[in-house]
C-alpha cells in the first residue's frame, strides 16, 4: 500500500476527530451555549448537512484542478474553521463554523478517496478505503475521547483548539508526502460524470449508506447522556466508553476491510444485522452500566465492519466517474449523520428518554437491511450499472486498447483505464483478457 494512503488516513484522523467528538461535549457546549442538548445536537448534524452539500459540490469544482493542490486547500480550511469553532462568542457563530469545517471535509474526503483509490488496483480498493477510514476509526479511539478529556478538564473550546493542531500536522503530511496526481488525457466532463445518477443501483447505494450510518449516529450521538443518565456512570466515565467505541471501530475496520473484496454483499448483511441487534441490547440494557460499555465495543465493531465494503462497492457501481463516487459516499454517509441524529434529538424531545435513539436507530437499519436485498437483486437481475457501462465505453474510446466482456455482472473500468467486472456478490474479476474467476474467487487484476 504506498504511503501517501496512509498520510490521507492520517489527514482523516483530524477530520473525524472534529466530526465525532461533539458526542463527548454536548453536555458541556449546552451548558456555556445556553441551549438544550438536542439543541447542542444540532452542531453534529450541521456538520453532516455541509459534508452532504459539499462533498458533490466541492467535487464538481474542483474536477479539473491538480488534486494535490486541492487537497492542500482542503485541509487548510479545515483548521482555520476549528479555530473560529474555538473562539466562537455564540452557538450561531459555531453553527456556522461547524458547516464551514464541514464543507472542507467533505472535500477533503471526496477528493482523497478517489486519490486512493486510483494509486492501488482494482482488488485492493477495500483495503486502501479501510485505510482512510482507519484514520476515522483511530479518531474514535484517541481522538474522540482526547476530546471529552479536554472538555472535561480544560472546556470544549480546548478540544477544537487540539483539532486545530492536528490539522496543521495533516497538512505538513499531505505537503511533503501527497505526490502529484496528474489529470487524466481525456478532460473530464460534467454530464459524463453526472450520468452516474441515472444509474439506479448508484441510488440504492446511497440509501443504503445513509441509513446504515444514520442507524448507528442517531444512537452514537447521544451516548454520553445516556451512559450517565440511563446508565449511571460517572461523567469521568464517558471518555474511556467512547474510546472502547473506537477500538471496536478500528477492529470492525481491519477486518472488514480484509475480507471485503471479495464478499461485498456478506459483509454488509452481516455487519447491519449485528449493528441492529446491539442498538436494540442497548435500549433494553442501557441501564445495566456493564452492558452499556460492553455493547459500546460491539457496536463501533459491527458499524465500521460495513463501511470498507460500502465504500467500496460505490467505487464499484459508479466507476465512470470515481471522483463523483468519493463524493456521492461522502454525502450518503452524512445524509445518515445528518438524519440520525436529527432523529434521535427528535424522540428525545418527545419525551421518550435516552434510551429511545437506540430504538429509532434500530429501525433505520432494519430499513438498512430491505435497501441491502434490493441492491443484490438488482446486480444478479443484471438491473443498474449504467455508469459502469459508460466507464467501459469512455475507456473504449479512448484508445486504451483493453478489451471487456460481461461476466455474471457489469462491466465497470478501473480508474487506471483497465476494465474490470463486478461479479455477482461483489467478488471482482479481472477481465483484461484473463479468464472470468468463478463464484467465491478473487483475480488479482494485471498491474501496469
Amino acid at each position: 500500500m504506498p504511503i501517501a494512503v496512509y498520510t490521507l488516513g492520517v489527514a482523516v484522523f483530524a477530520l473525524g476527530t472534529s466530526e465525532f467528538m461533539l458526542s463527548g461535549l454536548l453536555p458541556e457546549i449546552a451548558r456555556d451555549m445556553d441551549v438544550t442538548i438536542p439543541q447542542a445536537g444540532l452542531l453534529i448534524s450541521a456538520f453532516a448537512i455541509g459534508m452532504v452539500v459539499g462533498a458533490p459540490l466541492l467535487a464538481v469544482a474542483t474536477l479539473r484542478l491538480p488534486r494535490r493542490t486541492t487537497l492542500i486547500t482542503l485541509i487548510s480550511v479545515f483548521g482555520l474553521g476549528q479555530i473560529a469553532g474555538a473562539i466562537a462568542p455564540s452557538y450561531e457563530i459555531l453553527f456556522a463554523s461547524r458547516v464551514i469545517s464541514a464543507l472542507a471535509c467533505a472535500g477533503f474526503w471526496a477528493v482523497g478517496a478517489a486519490v486512493a483509490i486510483a494509486m492501488v488496483d482494482l482488488g485492493q480498493r477495500a483495503r486502501a478505503m479501510a485505510v482512510m477510514i482507519g484514520g476515522l476509526s483511530v479518531a474514535n479511539v484517541l481522538g474522540v475521547p482526547a476530546g471529552a478529556f479536554l472538555g472535561e478538564h480544560l472546556g470544549w473550546r480546548s478540544a477544537f483548539w487540539a483539532v486545530a493542531l492536528s490539522s496543521a500536522i495533516a497538512l505538513v503530511g499531505v505537503v511533503l508526502l501527497i505526490p502529484r496526481i496528474p489529470l487524466p488525457e481525456r478532460k473530464p466532463r460534467l454530464r459524463r460524470e453526472l450520468a452516474i445518477y441515472r444509474d439506479r443501483a448508484v441510488w440504492l447505494q446511497i440509501a443504503l449508506i445513509a441509513l446504515a450510518a444514520g442507524g448507528v449516529f442517531c444512537a452514537f450521538s447521544y451516548l454520553a447522556p445516556l451512559l450517565t443518565d440511563v446508565a449511571g456512570l460517572d461523567s469521568g466515565w464517558v471518555p474511556w466508553v467512547l474510546g472502547l467505541f473506537g477500538v471496536g471501530a478500528l477492529i470492525g475496520t481491519a477486518v472488514g476491510g480484509r475480507i471485503a473484496d471479495a464478499r461485498l454483499f456478506g459483509v454488509t448483511f452481516s455487519g447491519i444485522a449485528a449493528s441492529t441487534v446491539f442498538l436494540g441490547a442497548f435500549a433494553l440494557l442501557a441501564g445495566s452500566a456493564a452492558a452499556a460499555v460492553v455493547l459500546a465495543f460491539l457496536l463501533g465493531f459491527s458499524a465500521f465492519y460495513t463501511a470498507p465494503a460500502l465504500n467500496a462497492r460505490m467505487f464499484n457501481v459508479a466507476g465512470a466517474a470515481p471522483t463523483l463516487a468519493g463524493a456521492t459516499t461522502t454525502a450518503a454517509f452524512n445524509l445518515g449523520n445528518t438524519g440520525g441524529p436529527w432523529l434521535g434529538g427528535a424522540v428525545i424531545d418527545a419525551g421518550f428518554g435516552f434510551r429511545s435513539p437506540a430504538w429509532a436507530g434500530a429501525a433505520m437499519t432494519v430499513a438498512a437491511l430491505g435497501v441491502a436485498y434490493a441492491a443484490l437483486r438488482v446486480q444478479r437481475a443484471g438491473g443498474g450499472g449504467a455508469g459502469m457501462t459508460a466507464s467501459a465505453s469512455a475507456s473504449a474510446s479512448a484508445g486504451t486498447g483493453t478489451g471487456s466482456r460481461r461476466v455474471a455482472g457489469n462491466v465497470t473500468a478501473d480508474v487506471t483505464g483497465g476494465v474490470t467486472a463486478d461479479v455477482s456478490g461483489g467478488v471482482i474479476a479481472d477481465v483484461t483478457g484473463s479468464t472470468a474467476a468463478g463464484p467465491g474467487k478473487t483475480v488479482e487484476p494485471s498491474r501496469p
